[in-house]
């Protein structure tokens, strides 16, 4: 059985300091054990000014057994699937304790957008290419983060524009479209919802 009382104040932490870290966390619809996780790209890398959106399920086992994650946010990886999302970092497996958080989580799923480890990778094909041709890699990887983990600010002020007109206040709206990772038809019934 998930501890909701430990994962409810995994979520307090995780979004206490979310100005400083760029780690968010929130719920995927009602339940405390399907969750929507946010890091942003690192600096000095090819994922530099993205936000990448991590689906996180706990299961029962939770906090004895790691949470299982993957990339919601397509991304160009060697240890990330680039059909999937699936995550190949040892935490996410045999080497979960725990002592470790959502947040912890996060921050090693971050560390390793910096520090790749093509020698165990989750996607051969990345794998290779960062290891015989590294700039094509991070052309694509650049690629990728503008494609799939930026959202332009014409596309979201006129999605805060439509949903304003509708009577809903500029401040939560904007809160909401984050949330829900610029979905509008999701904000959209957060909004008729609250």
């Amino acid at each position: 059985m998930v501890d909701l009382t430990r994962v409810q104040k995994e979520l307090h932490e995780c979004n206490r300091d979310v100005q400083v870290s760029g780690i968010n966390v929130t719920l995927k619809g009602d339940s405390l054990t399907h969750l929507i996780g946010t890091i942003p790209g690192p600096v000095g890398t090819p994922y530099e000014g993205g936000t990448f959106k991590i689906d996180i399920t706990l299961t029962d086992g939770y906090p004895f057994e790691p949470p299982k994650m993957k990339f919601a946010t397509k991304v160009w990886h060697p240890n990330i699937s680039s059909q999937s999302g699936a995550i190949c970092l040892d935490i996410l497996k045999d080497q979960w304790s725990p002592a470790l958080t959502l947040k912890t989580a996060l921050l090693s799923i971050q560390a390793l957008l910096s520090a790749p480890e093509p020698d165990d990778p989750q996607d051969a094909v990345v794998a290779q290419q960062y290891l015989r041709d590294h700039q094509t890699f991070v052309g694509t990887a650049r690629y990728w983060t503008e494609t799939f983990a930026k959202t332009s600010t014409l596309a979201a002020d006129e999605k805060i524009q439509k949903l304003v007109e509708m009577g809903f206040p500029e401040a939560q709206v904007r809160s909401t479209l984050e949330a829900n990772g610029w979905d509008e038809n999701m904000a959209l019934e957060k909004l008729l919802s609250s």
